[in-house]
């Protein structure tokens, strides 16, 4: 009879702790999405980046390759998939290759934003469930772990068999607010199905909450606000959201909110899309500001004086660390009640 096999495990008295790889050295790679919160984000945890070339070709191929040694190392990857969106995402695939290839030990995707969260369910006939395939592609292409902001859909995180974290960049964004000292202060979502997000926000600024409804009409960006939900008479007025592309949505319930005897209109929204002339037309909306963060770099227009941008580029290095120290990301959520807590 062959010897057994040895144990992966070590005991210790009367309990068993599971086996663990050693860590290996951190490293920070920033794909050409976000060179500029990725230098930030490895400045902030005292590293180098690693070098590295991604090449966009003619014909439309990616070619990307890592400059350095990162055997043994684990790696986080940092690269969103915002416009273009087809091209950063086959980039962030193919850095997870490379450094799998390269013997990585660990390669966690960093995705500051995750474009196709949009796509989290199947809800007219013969259409695809983007989001599971985009988790799907990630976890093929040999990524142990995600890092994202503020999806869409925060059950794509059950799309992947990973480990996914999943931060939030209200925390940032209310920290700014507060040293505005914005009196008379109320938090309106643009609609039903960011409620308990603008409800979040409203527990941190400490004022109250209404809801906006609103009506999309097919898959363009046209909406028409139908009913708000609760008096912004007299009230400054924050309207908070996970992402804006066009602006519409925002800049349609800030005219309702004003025709409503609202005061100043402020917008905050995690992720700043802002497709062509987007800007413009929050420039020369009811917005008197809208605060938004650094998760996407490229913008076609520039950015107007009514549109501040606020790093999270802290948190993202503070979510890294607790992951590479191996310590609960979960203190990363002051508005979080503990379990058993009301």
């Amino acid at each position: 009879m062959s010897p057994a096999p040895p144990s992966r495990s070590f005991n210790s008295g009367p309990r068993t702790i599971p086996f663990q790889a050693p860590q290996g050295d951190l490293a920070i790679l920033a794909g050409s999405a976000n060179p500029k919160l990725g230098k930030a984000i490895a400045e902030m945890l005292g590293v180098v980046l690693t070098p590295c070339e991604a090449l966009h070709f003619s014909e439309g191929n990616v070619f990307v390759r890592v400059l350095d040694n990162v055997r043994g190392r684990d790696v986080y990857v940092i690269q969103g998939s915002h416009n273009p969106v087809n091209d950063n995402f086959m980039e962030l695939l193919f850095w997870i290759d490379a450094l799998k290839r390269a013997s990585a030990q660990n390669v966690t995707a960093v995705i500051p934003f995750f474009s196709y969260a949009k796509g989290d369910k199947k809800d007219e006939p013969r259409v695809s469930i983007r989001a599971r395939v985009c988790a799907d592609a990630i976890e093929a292409a040999g990524a142990d772990r995600v890092l994202t902001m503020d999806l869409h859909s925060p059950q794509i995180q059950g799309f992947f068999r990973v480990p996914v974290d999943h931060l939030y960049a209200r925390n940032v964004l209310c920290d700014h607010i507060r040293t505005l000292n914005i009196p008379d202060l109320a938090v309106c979502s643009p609609d039903v199905g960011f409620a308990k997000g603008a409800s979040a926000y409203a527990n941190l600024l400490g004022v109250p909450v209404v809801i906006g409804n609103k009506q999309r009409h097919g898959h363009d960006e046209t909406v028409e606000v139908l009913e708000v939900i609760g008096d912004v008479a007299g009230k400054n007025v924050l309207l908070a959201d996970d992402f804006t592309i066009s602006g519409g949505t925002l800049i349609e319930m800030a005219h309702v909110l004003k025709s409503r005897g609202a005061r100043d209109i402020y917008a905050a929204v995690s992720h700043g899309v802002l497709s062509k002339g987007a800007a413009a037309r929050i420039a020369a909306s009811d917005i008197k500001e809208m605060f938004m963060t650094d998760t996407i770099e490229n913008h076609p227009d520039p950015l107007p004086a009514n549109i501040t941008c606020v790093s999270v580029a802290p948190l993202f290095a503070e979510a890294i660390r607790s992951i590479h120290d191996r310590t609960s990301v979960s203190s990363l959520f002051p508005d979080a009640k503990p379990i058993g807590k009301k």
